[in-house]
């Protein structure tokens, strides 16, 4: 009976041992094909700064916006931010902060920035800003020119001129100066996440997906900031 019995069992057992190997073989592969991809992708999406830089937000993940008034891509995402503010994790604080390239082509627009943070009128005079130079062609040549005009808003003239050349101002410009070599910004609007990511329009592809990549990067800043107990 035995001997009836062998050719069968022999077959059936090398088989057996055969699929056996071929799990042990194709195991992990099959593992790492199903473990969840992240939606966003590093050097694609967004790049990841080569030195963590400082933030400003505490316990809060910070979300800071590197933008130019003079720069029509930044017009364009302004009133994407502003609604994206609406609706944006409570774990996230955002700070704009004006781009220092050279004195030449951004002082003027960083230094009235500042003036209306330290005046508390960063709105409605930001975005009003954005609505004189791009919509009503409006050029502000001095600190003269730019206090009329936010005098319609509500602001006194001589607030904005006695505050431009303030010596907080100066601080403030340094610091925009110094951040903006630190981040290695190239172009604006760019985005620095909790000091760690950045991102942009033409990383993520459009506006909508840019929101979608601030709020990935949100939740990717704060795994790591639980990770590093922080």
């Amino acid at each position: 009976m035995n001997d009836v019995l062998k050719p069968v069992v022999q077959p059936a057992l090398i088989a057996v041992f055969g699929i056996l190997a071929m799990l042990a073989l194709t195991g992990p592969a099959l593992s790492q094909s199903t473990q969840p991809e992240e939606a966003f992708i590093k050097d694609g999406h967004y790049t990841e700064l080569e030195q963590v830089q400082p933030v400003q937000t505490g316990d809060k993940i910070e979300v800071l916006e590197v933008f130019w008034y003079e720069c029509p891509h930044c017009y364009r995402l302004h009133p994407v931010i502003s609604e994206w503010l609406k609706t944006k994790p409570d774990t996230a604080e955002y700070i704009p902060m004006p781009v220092y390239f050279n004195a030449e082509r951004n002082e003027f627009s960083a230094r009235a920035f500042y003036t209306f943070e330290a005046l508390g009128k960063i709105e409605p005079l930001h975005s009003m800003m954005f609505h004189a130079i791009h919509d009503e062609r409006r050029s502000f040549r001095n600190k003269e020119s730019l206090a009329t005009w936010a005098e319609q808003y509500g602001v006194s003239s001589e607030d904005i001129v006695n505050t431009f050349d303030s010596f907080a101002i100066d601080s403030k410009i340094n610091f925009s100066k110094v951040m903006t070599r630190q981040y290695g910004i190239t172009g604006v609007p760019t985005i620095i996440i909790d000091g760690r990511y950045m991102t942009s329009v033409s990383h993520a592809g459009n506006h909508e997906n840019l929101i979608d990549v601030i709020n990935f990067l949100i939740e990717k800043a704060r795994q790591v900031r639980l990770e590093l107990g922080e």
